[in-house]
């Protein structure tokens, strides 16, 4: 098996995490033996390989995703820019919020950003989701007009406009990273 990184701390259960990198990190409490780690690991022996085989797996995928070239990103930052500010209009009003400025960015990280001045930012790379998911991050950041973090209040402000909208944030983690990684270095 990998090497794996250990990590004693103030917690009351072990916590093993595989990394898109491969690596492989276990947090213990603090007074957990190494013949208790070694126990554990060897429970849990089957789940890391499977988890490992997932990740290069997912690894391979990516490397064979095609690029972005500059023209196709003007081409959906136009698009962006026609399709995103009536989706934002539309929905502001049945969220019942106000925004300032909005603007369209081809971000390597985010999707969509609210700023506390009420200005939007959108990712470009919005063009390449499904109508569904696009509507779940302008209505994510329209939310938090109301509420500027990502609590329960927060989430019960998304649910009120798209009840479904686990279905869209599951969307978008299956094949965000795709998606975003085919936007130029």
């Amino acid at each position: 098996m990998k090497d794996i990184k250990i990590t004693k701390s103030k917690r009351k259960t072990i916590s093993l995490q595989i990394k898109p990198d491969s690596s492989i990190e276990l947090k213990v409490p603090l007074h957990t033996t190494n013949a208790q780690i070694q126990e554990f690991l060897n429970q849990k022996s089957d789940w890391i390989n499977k988890h490992l085989q997932a990740v290069k797996e997912r690894q391979q995928q990516m490397s064979q995703i095609k690029p972005l070239t500059i023209e196709e990103i003007r081409d959906l930052a136009n698009q962006a820019l026609e399709v995103i500010p009536k989706r934002v209009a539309y929905f502001a009003e049945i969220v019942g919020v106000t925004y300032g400025r909005i603007t369209i960015r081809n971000q390597k990280s985010k999707w969509g950003s609210c700023s506390s001045k009420g200005n939007l930012n959108f990712n470009c790379l919005l063009m390449l989701m499904p109508t569904e998911v696009q509507d779940y991050i302008v209505v994510h950041e329209l939310c938090h007009r109301k509420e500027m973090n990502h609590s329960p209040k927060f989430w019960a402000e998304v649910r009120k406009v798209l009840p479904d909208y686990e279905k869209q944030k599951s969307w978008l983690k299956e094949h965000g990273d795709e998606i975003m990684m085919r936007m130029i270095v």
